[in-house]
């Protein structure tokens, strides 16, 4: 005899609503842990409200019903990234941070391969993962900026200055095809941001800037080529 098992769906709304209680139980350790003051515990909560508010409105504008296994991780991700703010508004920048920056950039290598895996892979999935990194990404930014100061936020702002220049020049919105080059120097920049809040070289700001070189010539040369096919 065959026993056939049928999925449970859960509705994406109750999962982000686990998402936001696991949030508000981080916030709370960090408060109790490493000592979080009221205006980063706020800021921590206000990202995942604006967070949880903009990604259940894309679900119902997309006829999602509930999540994939690939946005459960990101999800997972998002979480720790609220964890990331609330330190960084708070300016805390020690080994707590590190860690919760460094697992939520580890676990960007996993949704993409959950979702291929899983033939979940989805616009608004991919759209979600890019979201949350160009985020932790500016976030880090911020926090290097205390120490190495404030043009390390271009690292940050780059990615948010293209979107916004696509408005104004709709060419700059075109389609740009898969590229490894892009993804190592989109990947590079968490890890080069996460060895600068360490603050584990005497050098750091080489670091920084060499970050900051190869997402210029990164970004430069999507320009250049969305100009060309224009």
């Amino acid at each position: 005899m065959i026993v056939q098992t049928q999925r449970v769906t859960i509705p994406a709304r109750q999962e982000l609503s686990v998402a936001a209680c696991a949030l508000l139980v981080l916030l709370n350790t960090l408060a109790m842990t490493v000592g979080l003051d009221p205006l980063g515990w706020l800021a921590g909560a206000g990202y995942g409200m604006a967070l949880w508010a903009l990604l259940a409105a894309a679900l119902r504008r997309g006829g999602r019903p509930a999540l994939s296994p690939a946005d459960h991780v990101t999800l997972t991700r998002a979480t720790l990234v609220g964890g990331v703010v609330a330190l960084v508004v708070t300016g805390i920048a020690g080994p707590v941070l590190v860690v919760l920056a460094a697992v939520a950039l580890a676990l960007d290598a996993v949704d993409g391969r959950v979702a291929r895996r899983t033939g979940t892979a989805s616009p608004l999935g991919a759209r979600f993962d890019m979201e949350v990194d160009a985020f932790l990404i500016l976030v880090l930014s911020a926090a290097a900026a205390v120490s190495l100061g404030p043009w390390v936020l271009a690292i940050g702002l780059m990615r948010y200055a293209f979107v916004a220049a696509g408005w104004a020049m709709p060419w700059l919105r075109g389609p740009l095809p898969p590229d490894l080059a892009r993804k190592a120097v989109a990947a590079a920049q968490g890890i080069a941001l996460v060895v600068v809040v360490a603050d584990v070289l005497t050098w750091s700001w080489t670091v920084a800037a060499g970050a900051l070189a190869a997402l210029g010539w990164s970004f430069g040369r999507d320009v250049i080529r969305l100009w060309r096919t224009r």
